[in-house]
């Protein structure tokens, strides 16, 4: 890294060698798979345990197989929601897999500044306004949110999805911000321009 290249967050990022071996063992897989180390897996590594949480709670939201919502879903609540909150790190990062996911360069762009405008379905549009309202004033969801979403084909479960998925990255957000970390730069291009 020289002078002018920004740090990765402004804690201590730990070498890969001194991490405990599940943990390593997660990153190398991220690594061979992805072709990079996405920044998050390496800046939380600096609380181990933190780390293990984050993830499980992460791949059990993101990755699951039940429900309606598929992966282009998930990452276009956290992309909006994630704007909402000013993370450029999510914004950055899961904009890049919903291009990828959707199939779509510019969905992302679109739902980052105003869902409303955007190119996406009247359901998808219908879910953003549930995560919008749960992301800016959760106090304020009630029984009519739910019976516009069951309009939508949404089901209970879903509708916990969509929160859930919310919440967890207002978490992500605010540490990614109060850290300071940065997007690789690898994900500005993915979904955007034809892969080599």
């Amino acid at each position: 890294m020289n002078a002018t290249t920004p740090k990765l967050s402004r804690f201590p990022i730990p070498e890969l060698k001194d991490l405990p071996d599940d943990i390593r063992n997660t990153i190398l897989a991220i690594q061979e798979k992805a072709g990079f180390v996405p920044n998050v897996f390496i800046t939380l590594a600096h609380r181990p345990a933190e780390f293990r949480a984050f993830f499980a709670y992460h791949d059990a939201l993101m990755l699951k197989e039940t429900g309606s919502l598929t992966k282009a879903d998930r990452e276009m609540i956290v992309t909006a929601t994630s704007a909402k909150n000013d993370c450029l790190y999510c914004v950055v990062a899961h904009g890049a897999l919903l291009r990828i996911y959707a199939k779509n360069a510019l969905v992302a762009d679109q739902v980052a500044v105003n869902h409303r405008k955007a190119d996406i379905t009247p359901r998808q549009r219908a879910m953003l306004d549930f995560a919008m309202k749960v992301c800016l004033d959760s106090r304020a969801v009630c029984e009519d949110d739910y019976v516009v979403l069951h309009t939508h084909g949404f089901d209970d479960e879903d509708v916990w999805d969509i929160a859930a998925i919310t919440a967890f990255f207002g978490l992500s957000n605010r540490m990614a911000n109060t850290i300071s970390m940065r997007p690789n730069d690898e994900f500005y291009l993915m979904g955007r321009v034809p892969r080599k």
